[in-house]
């Protein structure tokens, strides 16, 4: 399948919010314990903006099939060469690559502006995004004890660190 990245914009808010609340509602992969309401979406431009931020779609058919962006890790400037990293596919569309191609745009635009080193803040419940970032050059960086809780488990915060440039 071929895909292409679309800048984030307002039109997209729907489908990113469809394909985030799948894993709101069915993993630990988003945080949140309920679905968010398609307002949200706005959260998601606000925090992204001044960064690189794309929906992802299928070229053939034009449907969004996921979404990725970078944010400010900190918005003291001490912190402005580090960002955090976000990307959500729809869950008929994981293991293909595009994840991988989504970092690796991710990476180029981030290097564009300055940025050396990504994070990546993920559930320790959630196997398949660990197993994605140490196979694409993370490494564990820290872990907040049993902070999370959801669906009744809890869970720790691991972050995961890449240097870019």
């Amino acid at each position: 399948m071929k895909i292409k990245h679309e800048p984030m914009a307002e039109k997209h808010g729907r489908e990113v919010m469809d394909i985030f609340n799948y894993y709101v509602e069915n993993s630990f992969a988003a945080y949140p314990e309920h679905k968010l309401p398609y307002e949200f979406y706005g959260k998601f431009l606000e925090m992204a903006r001044g960064y690189p931020a794309y929906v992802i779609k299928n070229n053939d058919t034009g449907k969004v099939i996921g979404f990725c962006f970078l944010r400010a890790y900190n918005s003291m400037p001490v912190f402005r060469e580090t960002a955090e990293v976000s990307y959500f596919l729809d869950q008929d569309e994981t293991g293909k690559g595009i994840g991988k191609e989504a970092l690796e745009l991710l990476e180029k635009e981030g290097v564009k502006m300055g940025i050396k080193y990504l994070l990546a803040n993920i559930s320790s419940l959630n196997d398949q995004s660990l197993q994605f970032h140490k196979k694409n050059g993370f490494v564990e960086c820290g872990r907040f004890l049993h902070i999370g809780r959801k669906k009744e488990k809890n869970f720790d915060v691991v972050w995961m660190e890449k240097e870019i440039n």
